[in-house]
C-alpha cells in the first residue's frame, strides 16, 4: 500500500513564502517606483558629500550677473548694449567660447529703435558683438510652446543605430532669429528638470527635436572653444536605439540611455567665478588674465531671477554654475558611471542574498537570519562605496538593504505564525514526555512525525503502581493527588533523561518507549538503565517524609523489546503519538506477569538478549494473557557495574543452578545460598526466591530443544 501524500510542514511552506516574497521584491524592484528610485538617488547623493568631486584648475569661468552687478547696472533685463558691452570685453580679453544662460526671445523693450525712428538698435548692437566673438545662445524647452526647426550650428553624425531614447523637446523657445544667426553656436539651457526646486542629478547634453538632435549648452560651448564642427552621437551596436555616449573631438563623454550626463559636483565656491560688474567696470583690463582662454557662461545668481538649483551636494546654486561643472566633468573625464547592465546584476544579488536569507532563517533560526541580513546590507554598502570612491560605479546599496529588512521582518514573522506554531503545537505534545535535548531534537526534524507512522524496532516500557487501590482508599483525593503527582514527576524525569518518551500516564499505570519519534541508539540499554534509576527513585520516595503517612509504594514494571507501529494514532484534528503492535502487548503482559514471579522490573527475551552486560537473573518461562505460547521472563537485577561483580557472578551461577534442577527437585541447601546472596545484592530478590519453589513449573524443560517453555541462558 503507498504512503500518503505528505503534507506541506511549516517548513517547507516556509521555504515557499520566502521564494515568492524575494520573487515579489525582484519584480518590484524592476518596476522602478518612485519611492526606490528616490532612496537610491538619495544614497548616491550621500556618496559625493562624503566624497565630492575635487576642484582643479580647468579652462572654466563663470561670469556672474549677482546682486552687485545688478545694483551698478540696474534691474534685469539689461538693456542689450549693456550685454553686448560684456560680450565685447570677453573677447577682448580673449575668452575661448562665451555661452550665455539665458533666453533672448524677445525684441529688447529698452532699445531706442523702439520708440526713436532711426535711433540705436540694441539687439543690432549686441548681434553684432556675438558676431565678433566665439558666442553661444541659449535654447529652452518648454511645453506647449511653437517648435519650429533650431538651425543648428554644428554637424551631427550618428555611429550605430539611431538613438530613440534621447530626451525629447516637447517645445522650443528660441532666440531672435538675428542673434541666433550672429551667434557662433546655439544650445539647451534646459537642465531637465520640470521642478526647480529638485536636485539636479543629471544634465542632458544632447536633446532630441524629431529627427534632429540639438546639443545642450555646456557640449555646445566646448564645441566652439575647441573649433570642432561635428558632435558624434555613440548607439548601441544592437540596434536598440539606446545611446550609449557622445564624442566631441577628443572627449568620449559617457551618458544615460536618454543621453544625459551624471553630474558629480566640487563644492561650490571652489570654482572660477568672477562678477559681471567687475567685467563692466573701468578696471577691467586686470581681470584679462583671468579670462584668457577660458570657457565663460555668462548667468546670474541672483535670487529674484529664480535660477537657483540644488545640488547633490544640498547646495543651492545658480542653473549657471550647473552647466559649468558639467564642462568640467568632461574636460577633466571625471565621470560617473551607471550602466544598464547594473540594474540587473543588482536584482540577482538580491535575489541571491535573499533565498540565502530565507533558507538562514527557516533552517538556522532568527539569529542567525539577522546576521545574515546584516552582513548582506553591510557587505552591499561597503562594496557600493568602494564602487563609487575607486572607480565611479553607481551601485545600489539600498534596494538590497531594504528588501532584506522587509524579507526578514515577514520570514520571521513567517516562522512565528506559521512554522513555529507547528513546533509550539509539538512542543505541547511532548515538552512533558521527552527530555529537553530530545525535544529540541523533534523540533528541528517535525516533518518526521507522520499521520499513521511507521514501523520501528521500540523498547517499550509498562510501569504499575502496586496495591493501588488500597493505597487510595487510606488516602483523601487531594492527598492521593499529591502522591501520584510526586511519584509520576520522579519516575518520568528516570525515563526522559534515558531519552524515553512518555506516551501516557494512565491513572496509577506509566507507558513509555524508546527509538521514537527520533532514533535512540542502544534503545534496550536505555530503557533498562530508566528501570533500575525508577526502582532507586521509588525507594527514595520511601524514605522520604514530604508526604505523611502512608504504606511503601511498590511498582512492577515490564520491559518488551521488538517491532511496532508508531506515530500519530488520532486524527488530522487530534494529535496523540503512541506505539501499537505485539511488542506493546508484550511489555504490557510482562509488567502484569511481575506479581507472578514476584519481581519489580522483568524483562522480554528480546529485551535480555540486547543487553548482556546487565545483571540478569533467567525468570522461567510465564504464562502471558493473550499470548499463546509461554514467554521466558529475566529479572533486572542491577546494571554493568554489578554484572561484573564478583557477589553477582556468584549468584548467578548458584541461581542457574537452583533453575535447572528446580522442575525435578528442590534444592534447599542451593536455594537458601541463593537467598543469602541475594539478600545482600539486592534484598527485592529475597520474596522472589521465597515464592520460587511455587513455581516451580516455569522452569520445567520441555522435551524439544528450543521449545516455548525454554528461557534464554545468559553469562
Amino acid at each position: 500500500m503507498s504512503k500518503p501524500r505528505r503534507k506541506l510542514n511549516g517548513r517547507s511552506a516556509a521555504i515557499l513564502f520566502g521564494f515568492a516574497l524575494v520573487a515579489a521584491l525582484t519584480v518590484l524592484r524592476a518596476s522602478e517606483p518612485y519611492p526606490l528610485v528616490a532612496a537610491r538617488e538619495t544614497a548616491f547623493d550621500y556618496y559625493q558629500q562624503l566624497q565630492p568631486r575635487p576642484a582643479a584648475d580647468l579652462p572654466v569661468l563663470v561670469v556672474d550677473i549677482d546682486e552687485t552687478s545688478l545694483g551698478a547696472h540696474g534691474q534685469w533685463p539689461w538693456p542689450r548694449d549693456l550685454l553686448a558691452t560684456l560680450t565685447e570685453r570677453l573677447g577682448e580679453m580673449g575668452a575661448a567660447a562665451i555661452a550665455f544662460d539665458m533666453l533672448f526671445a524677445e525684441p529688447d523693450r529698452a532699445s531706442p529703435s523702439r520708440t526713436i525712428p532711426g535711433g540705436p538698435d540694441f539687439d543690432d548692437e549686441f548681434a553684432a558683438a556675438l558676431a565678433a566673438t566665439p558666442s553661444v545662445l541659449g535654447l529652452s524647452d518648454r511645453p506647449g510652446a511653437a517648435s519650429g526647426s533650431v538651425p543648428l550650428k554644428t554637424g551631427i553624425a550618428v555611429s550605430g543605430a539611431q538613438p530613440v531614447t534621447i530626451h525629447p523637446l516637447r517645445g522650443v523657445v528660441q532666440p531672435l532669429p538675428g542673434l541666433a544667426t550672429a551667434s557662433t553656436g546655439l544650445g539647451v539651457i534646459s537642465l531637465g528638470q520640470d521642478d526647480s526646486g529638485a536636485v539636479v542629478r543629471t544634465l542632458p547634453l544632447v536633446w532630441r527635436q524629431g529627427e534632429t538632435i540639438v546639443p545642450t549648452l555646456a557640449l555646445e560651448a566646448l564645441r566652439v572653444a575647441a573649433g570642432e564642427t561635428t558632435i558624434v552621437v555613440l548607439g548601441d551596436t544592437a540596434d536598440a536605439g539606446i545611446l550609449e555616449s557622445v564624442r566631441l573631438g577628443q572627449w568620449t563623454v559617457p551618458t544615460t540611455a536618454s543621453g544625459a550626463l551624471r553630474l558629480y559636483y566640487r563644492p561650490a565656491g571652489q570654482g572660477t567665478t568672477i562678477s559681471a560688474g567687475d567685467i563692466l567696470a573701468d578696471g577691467h583690463v586686470d581681470l584679462a588674465g583671468s579670462v584668457a582662454g577660458r570657457i565663460v557662461f555668462v548667468g546670474t545668481s541672483a535670487a529674484g531671477l529664480f535660477d537657483i538649483r540644488r545640488t547633490a551636494l544640498g547646495e543651492p546654486v545658480a542653473g549657471v554654475s550647473i552647466h559649468a561643472q558639467a564642462l568640467e566633468q568632461i574636460l577633466a573625464g571625471t565621470y560617473l558611471h551607471r550602466a544598464d547592465w547594473v540594474g540587473g546584476f543588482e536584482m540577482l544579488l538580491f535575489a541571491a542574498v535573499g533565498v540565502v536569507l530565507v533558507l538562514a532563517v527557516t533552517f538556522a533560526g532568527p539569529k542567525v537570519g539577522l546576521i545574515v541580513s546584516f552582513l548582506a546590507a553591510l557587505g552591499g554598502a561597503a562594496a557600493s562605496w568602494v564602487a563609487f570612491s575607486n572607480f565611479g560605479v553607481l551601485l545600489d546599496a539600498t534596494f538590497l538593504l531594504l528588501g532584506a529588512v522587509v524579507l526578514y521582518a515577514a520570514m520571521v514573522f513567517f516562522r512565528f505564525a506559521v512554522t513555529d506554531a507547528d513546533r509550539r503545537r509539538l512542543r505541547n505534545a511532548f515538552a512533558h514526555y521527552v527530555a529537553p535535548s530530545l525535544l529540541a531534537e523533534i523540533e528541528e526534524k517535525a516533518d518526521t512525525l507522520q499521520l499513521g507512522g511507521e514501523v520501528k524496532d521500540l523498547s517499550v516500557m509498562f510501569c504499575d503502581v502496586r496495591n493501588y487501590t488500597a493505597i487510595s482508599e487510606r488516602l483523601r483525593p487531594e492527598e492521593l493527588l499529591r502522591l501520584l503527582t510526586t511519584l509520576f514527576d520522579g519516575l518520568g524525569r528516570c525515563i526522559t533523561d534515558e531519552n524515553g518518551t512518555i506516551d501516557k500516564f494512565m491513572g496509577d499505570a506509566i507507558m513509555a518507549f524508546w527509538n521514537a519519534p527520533l532514533a535512540v541508539p542502544e534503545h534496550p540499554q536505555h530503557a533498562c538503565r530508566a528501570a533500575l534509576a525508577m526502582r532507586r527513585a521509588v525507594a527514595a520516595l520511601n524514605t522520604g517524609d514530604n508526604l505523611g503517612e502512608r504504606q511503601p509504594i511498590a511498582i512492577g514494571i515490564g520491559v518488551a523489546s521488538g517491532e511496532a507501529l508508531v506515530g500519530n494514532m488520532g486524527s488530522h484534528d487530534r494529535f496523540d503519538y503512541s506505539c501499537v503492535g505485539d511488542t506493546v502487548n508484550l511489555a504490557a503482559r510482562i509488567e502484569d506477569a511481575c506479581k507472578h514471579v514476584h519481581y519489580d522490573i522483568l524483562l522480554a527475551g528480546t529485551t535480555a538478549e540486547a543487553v548482556p552486560e546487565m545483571a540478569l537473573l533467567p525468570g522461567g518461562c510465564v504464562s502471558l494473557k493473550g499470548v499463546a505460547e509461554r514467554q521466558p521472563v529475566h529479572l533486572l537485577v542491577g546494571g554493568k557495574d554489578l554484572a561484573g561483580s564478583p557477589a553477582f557472578t556468584a549468584l548467578r551461577e548458584k541461581h542457574e543452578a537452583l533453575c535447572a534442577r528446580l522442575a525435578r527437585r528442590p534444592e534447599p541447601d542451593l536455594l537458601a545460598e541463593c537467598r543469602a546472596l541475594a539478600s545482600r545484592i539486592e534484598p527485592g530478590l529475597t520474596v522472589f526466591y521465597d515464592t520460587l519453589v511455587a513455581r516451580a513449573g516455569d522452569f520445567a524443560i520441555p522435551d524439544a530443544p528450543g521449545a516455548a517453555g525454554s528461557f534464554v541462558r545468559l553469562g
